[in-house]
């Protein structure tokens, strides 16, 4: 991320550190100072291509993989509004292992444990859908629909067909790591644009006391984010 936090800019406060003197400032980053993609860059699908996470790559891989720059990794994270790494990237297979079994205390509680049931696709005579596959539905699920080409009405009980299916505990949380695998990444011919839209929304505006330079703010009481 060096390149991303090259364009963030400083400001300076007031020392209050027990051996500054008066008058003297601290400068630090100004991390509240967050960049944004342009709405229309965020509507537009055709910018955008799918790609999915493979392994443990963290964002700094996927950036080397897709852009062959690996500093690209805060755009990895914008394209998707990932604030949190932790909890919004898939996570490595050991963190994982240990994860899910301080989760569920046992290995037979998490690959046999119940968690939920999903429904499986039921289609009538004709081929229309009548219930999609993957709804989750209480164990006792069942389905009563009228099948126009046979002329009455169909249920699940009396048919005595299964349809649901088991979500153990391990197939619900590994899905969800799975589901933070598909991401969408800006197509690289995009990436000079966001970058000129970084360093611009990155430059403080100019006018009141504060106002140092567009790179730097000085003042107790600092609006961060103009």
């Amino acid at each position: 991320m060096s390149n991303y936090f090259s364009n963030i800019p400083d400001f300076e406060y007031v020392s209050r550190l027990p051996d500054s003197q008066i008058g003297s400032y601290i400068k630090v980053k100004n991390l509240f100072k967050g960049a944004r993609l342009r709405e229309d860059i965020l509507q537009d699908l055709t910018v955008f291509e799918k790609y999915q996470i493979v392994g443990d790559d963290r964002p700094d891989n996927v950036a080397f993989s897709f852009y062959g720059d690996s500093t690209l990794d805060w755009l990895v994270l914008k394209c998707n509004n990932i604030i949190n790494i932790q909890s919004e990237w898939p996570m490595t297979q050991e963190d994982l292992d240990r994860y899910l079994l301080n989760k569920y205390e046992s290995y037979d509680n998490l690959y046999n444990g119940i968690h939920h049931y999903e429904t499986k696709e039921i289609k009538n005579s004709q081929g229309v859908i009548i219930v999609p596959e993957g709804l989750e539905v209480p164990k006792t699920f069942s389905v009563t629909y009228y099948d126009m080409a046979k002329g009455q009405h169909i249920s699940s009980l009396i048919e005595e067909t299964n349809i649901t299916t088991e979500i153990t505990n391990y197939d619900h949380d590994i899905k969800i790591q799975n589901d933070k695998r598909n991401i969408y990444l800006i197509k690289p011919r995009f990436v000079n644009i966001v970058k000129g839209d970084l360093k611009q929304e990155m430059k403080y505006e100019k006018g009141g006391t504060q106002y140092m330079s567009p790179t730097l703010k000085r003042g107790e009481n600092i609006k961060l984010y103009q």
